[in-house]
């Protein structure tokens, strides 16, 4: 189909709910760059979110994904699965959590995440039922998620909120503990918010919360559907922090397109949840598994992490060598990075889409999130279209 037919469907059919879209549709991908039905070539500094983590088309990927459609997609957790099985196994040797729950998305493993906090209490017969998260942070679109995000903009037509949740300033201890009560029962933050701009933690705030999380029994959660799986140097961001959660939630890249979610959680905790406390007819099935296992294989066998940090550091080099004066601020952890402009970012993200380079942008901040397989000359060809645009 041509795009003017797509975009005509779409208008007539779809539900209004992302307005307007970028004018493209892509039809094929091949390593770092998306390709039109039209053959025009796109590089993609945005990876679907931080989800194609292995870019497209990746060999050994499409390779084991074909095989397990041609075997089975789905059976539901009534019965056993291999690779569910194997997955676990894996997150639980990569990470300090100790057991693994499979979602579809990141909202519902942040849901779960959450559920799970508030069982545990319950279970124990302790009335704490209160949530503190950030102001500025991005959890998801379900009802809880939506009250945990800490944006007006995605909560006010859904007002009155579910209650029990609170939002603080991020990095403001002061704040935190202003906001602990007697009844809060869990914390959740993002190691790096993506959604509102690229804005990490610092390593002395994250270290008093869990200090204050162990004194007053409160649950540590974070939020990795983006930082993890790689995307801030580590396989998983709170590694750069020198800080463990009790609980942490998974998604975007973990399937690198195949929908799944993870909530990992230490023993102390997992443990609340008993058969029937929570479940899903699709979570953990045998494609998203086996999406995830490899993944995992990937990321180890081509050191994906290792070069998120080094193309990182060579991005960020390399703009404040050649821009200067240009940009306002680089916030970055790995290659989750945000490029601060003086003017408003969609301008400049408009820009660098007519000259074929795929972004995002929030306020004045162009969010890139490449696939963890970029290359110098990949950057190298970003970099310089940024300097033509600013």
């Amino acid at each position: 189909m041509k795009l003017e037919e797509i975009k005509a469907f779409d208008k007539e059919y779809f539900m209004n709910t992302f307005g307007e879209r970028t004018p493209v549709a892509f039809e094929k991908g091949e390593g770092m760059y998306l390709y039109t039905n039209e053959n025009e070539k796109y590089l993609d500094m945005f990876a679907g979110i931080a989800v194609n983590v292995l870019g497209y088309n990746h060999k050994e990927f499409t390779k084991g994904i074909t095989e397990q459609v041609g075997k089975l997609l789905h059976t539901s957790s009534l019965y056993y699965i291999e690779s569910q099985a194997k997955l676990a196994k894996k997150l639980v040797e990569l990470s300090c959590a100790d057991k693994i729950y499979f979602a579809n998305s990141g909202a519902e493993a942040n849901e779960g995440a959450i559920k799970l906090a508030k069982i545990y209490f319950y279970k124990k017969g302790v009335e704490k039922y209160e949530v503190i998260s950030l102001k500025s942070s991005f959890h998801g679109r379900t009802l809880a998620t939506v009250a945990a995000t800490g944006q007006e903009k995605y909560q006010k037509p859904y007002y009155p909120l579910i209650p029990g949740f609170k939002q603080v300033e991020i990095n403001d201890i002061d704040a935190l503990k202003a906001a602990v009560t007697d009844k809060t029962c869990a914390i959740l933050l993002e190691p790096v918010q993506g959604e509102s701009g690229v804005h990490p933690v610092d390593e002395a705030y994250i270290k008093e919360v869990r200090r204050i999380c162990d004194e007053k029994e409160i649950i540590l959660i974070f939020d990795e559907i983006q930082t993890g799986i790689g995307r801030c140097g580590k396989m998983f961001c709170y590694e750069t922090l020198g800080v463990e959660p009790d609980i942490f939630t998974l998604a975007k890249a973990l399937g690198n397109g195949v929908p799944i979610g993870a909530v990992c959680a230490k023993q102390f905790v997992a443990d609340a949840f008993a058969p029937g406390d929570h479940g899903g007819t699709f979570g953990g099935n045998p494609l998203a598994t086996k999406a995830g296992l490899l993944v995992l294989d990937a990321m180890e066998k081509e050191n994906l992490c290792e070069n998120a940090e080094k193309m990182g550091t060579y991005i960020e080099s390399e703009i404040m060598t050649k821009l200067g004066d240009k940009v306002k601020e680089i916030r970055r952890k790995g290659l989750m990075i945000g490029i601060e402009l003086f003017t408003p970012a969609s301008e400049a993200r408009q820009k660098l889409f007519e000259k074929k380079v795929l972004v995002g942008a929030v306020g004045n901040t162009l969010r890139v999130l490449p696939p963890l397989i970029i290359t110098k000359a990949e950057a190298d060809i970003f970099i310089d279209a940024l300097k033509e645009i600013v």
